[in-house]
């Protein structure tokens, strides 16, 4: 992961998902803790919920050497699972509770920003209404909390 961010100058993480269908709220869960812990003019923290698509503008505005897009995803993988992904790939397209794929996204992103692009994923135990995030997605998510913190704290 250091290698993705070497040379940012600024970085825009983006977590996607939906706080009431259990690890589909890994990304906004993920975002919502490195707001509290890391505190760098240089990285913005977006909680896109289930519309990435809804912060294109303010992710141009930004106008990132970096964008982080961090989202539970289908990979078969084992319940918290981490993978990290171009999100023009196929997981980028991947299942999905959101309405535009991220690969989309990403391609009208690249029309106009000069970025590097990626897709933290975990893979969901538990998906459905009212259900909490599994152990084991918490567990990944504050490994994966960690990990960010100390890089981003270094940009």
């Amino acid at each position: 992961m250091e290698e993705f961010f070497k040379g940012a100058k600024k970085v825009v993480v983006c977590g996607i998902g939906n706080d009431v269908r259990g690890d589909d709220a890994f990304g906004v869960y993920v975002v919502e803790m490195l707001k509290e812990r890391v505190s760098n003019p240089k990285v913005v923290f977006l909680n896109c919920g289930e519309m990435p698509e809804s912060y294109a503008g303010k992710i141009i505005r930004e106008n990132p050497t970096h964008v982080v897009f961090i989202d539970a995803v289908h990979f078969e993988g084992k319940p918290g699972e981490i993978v990290l992904a171009d999100p023009e790939g196929t997981l980028g397209e991947a299942f999905s509770t959101h309405k535009m794929p991220l690969k989309l996204l990403v391609s009208y992103l690249k029309g106009h920003i000069n970025a590097k692009f990626i897709l933290i994923g975990a893979q969901p135990k538990q998906t459905g209404l009212f259900v909490d995030m599994s152990e084991e997605l918490k567990e990944s998510a504050e490994k994966l909390v960690s990990i960010l913190e100390r890089i981003l704290a270094e940009i």
